[in-house]
Parts: structure tokens; C-alpha cells; sequence
């Protein structure tokens, strides 16, 4: 549900900027599996991955090599480091730079971000999910959990469904934040905000209801106020 959602408003942003057709420079930094990475590939853009767990960076390989030659060969994985990036890059080498569900385990924020911003060529386009520290009261509410829902308005700090601490961020903060390196804001959706409870282990529904789930998902995580009440944040800056 999320990585379809976040794929469909990706895919606005780049429409909207950049002619069709265009094969673009795009880093994934904390790419995970590589979802989004090889399905950019697949759109035939040449798409860097860049990973520091082993294990993610496995499974990424393992689906890259089922993949067709002509989709490999624009894919390149590393292991490393979102904090390193100038380790590995010359500043402006893409046209996107994306940092999906990374920024909630990295305690110098900032100092990523500006590094994230630096690899992207002017008018670029980042890509950022985050934890939506607005709206950490809203799952252990929903859930009938009061006291983690009271404390959730005072703090940034959660832990994740996989029991891993974590931070949210603040839209109003992040805003400030790529004001400050060069790369504004330019356009932000809101992911979840009818399905956040769903457990993980829940399968799918059938293919018609899953369709008006999503576009029931795409409307609301594009207007207000639902979208601020949202489990994760979709903010897109643009390299000035």
C-alpha cells in the first residue's frame, strides 16, 4: 500500500518536471528490497542504490538477477552510508535523490539532508517519507492505547512495528529545514491515512476493493485536513 502510493505521487512529481522520455539520474538512498528502485529502472531511468544493511542490500540483488539484462545494466547497488554520500558522489551527479523511511533513524537530520541536497544537479527533485510526528497520537488512539496516545502529543519518539526506536519529523520543521539547503519545499502528500492500523499480516483485498482503497487513500493524502493526520509524509523540495 505505501510503496504504491508513494510510486503513484513520485511519478506526478516527475511528469510534471521533466519531459517524457527522459532517462534520469536517480540516487535511492536507504533503498531497502529496492522496490522503487527497480521499478524507476524498469521506467528506464539509471538508478543508484545505495544501502548499509547487508541483508537489505542482498535481497535487492537477489530481484535485481531476475530482472531482464536491460534493466540490470542501469542498476547500480552499493553498500553504504545516506550520511556518506559525498564518500561516493560528485555534488549535482542526479535529477532525483530519493530517502524514503530513513530520516526516522538518523539523529543528525539536517546535516543529512544538505548532504542529499548537494548530489542533486539544479532543479532536482528530492523525494523524503518520514514518520509524521503530528499524528503519532493517532494509531495508539484508534487502538483504545490512551496512555500512549497522551504521551504521543509531547514527544518525536515512537517505536516501530518492528520494536526499533525511532523519531518522527515534524512537517513545519522539514519545511524550514530544505528551505535552509537550497531545495524548498515544492509539494507534500500524506501515506496512510485511512489504513495505518491495518496489521501487517493482513493480506490484501480482492483486486476491485483494493482499487477503491487506494484511490480513497490517493484522495485523501492529497487534501486537508486529512492529509495532515497521515501516519507518514511524502515531502517533495526542488534543488534551487
Amino acid at each position: 500500500m505505501r510503496q504504491e502510493l508513494v510510486a503513484r505521487q513520485l511519478d506526478e512529481q516527475i511528469t510534471a518536471r521533466y519531459p517524457v522520455g527522459q532517462r534520469l539520474r536517480i540516487l535511492d538512498v536507504g533503498m531497502g528490497q529496492g522496490t522503487q528502485a527497480l521499478r524507476l529502472a524498469r521506467a528506464g531511468h539509471t538508478v543508484t542504490g545505495l544501502e548499509s544493511d547487508p541483508e537489505m542490500l542482498r535481497y535487492a540483488r537477489e530481484a535485481l538477477a531476475t530482472e531482464p539484462a536491460g534493466i540490470r545494466e542501469r542498476v547500480r547497488l552499493i553498500e553504504g552510508d545516506g550520511r556518506e554520500t559525498g564518500v561516493h558522489f560528485l555534488p549535482g551527479s542526479f535529477d532525483v535523490v530519493l530517502c524514503h523511511g530513513v530520516l526516522m533513524y538518523v539523529e543528525e537530520r539536517d546535516a543529512m539532508l544538505a548532504g542529499l541536497a548537494r548530489m542533486l544537479a539544479p532543479g532536482g527533485l528530492l523525494s523524503l517519507l518520514v514518520r509524521n510526528a503530528d499524528a503519532l497520537a493517532m494509531r495508539p488512539g484508534l487502538a483504545g492505547d490512551w496512555s500512549t496516545a497522551l504521551a504521543a502529543f509531547e514527544s518525536d519518539a515512537y517505536v516501530n512495528r518492528l520494536g526499533l526506536p525511532a523519531r518522527a519529523d515534524r512537517l513545519g520543521a522539514l519545511t524550514a529545514t530544505l528551505a535552509g539547503i537550497a531545495a524548498p519545499l515544492h509539494a507534500w502528500y500524506g501515506v496512510r491515512v485511512f489504513t495505518d492500523n491495518v496489521p501487517n499480516a493482513e493480506g490484501l483485498p480482492a483486486a476491485e476493493e483494493l482499487e477503491l482503497l487506494l484511490a480513497a487513500e490517493d484522495r485523501a493524502g492529497r487534501t486537508d485536513p486529512y492529509r495532515r493526520v497521515a501516519a507518514l509524509l511524502h515531502l517533495c523540495g526542488v534543488r534551487g
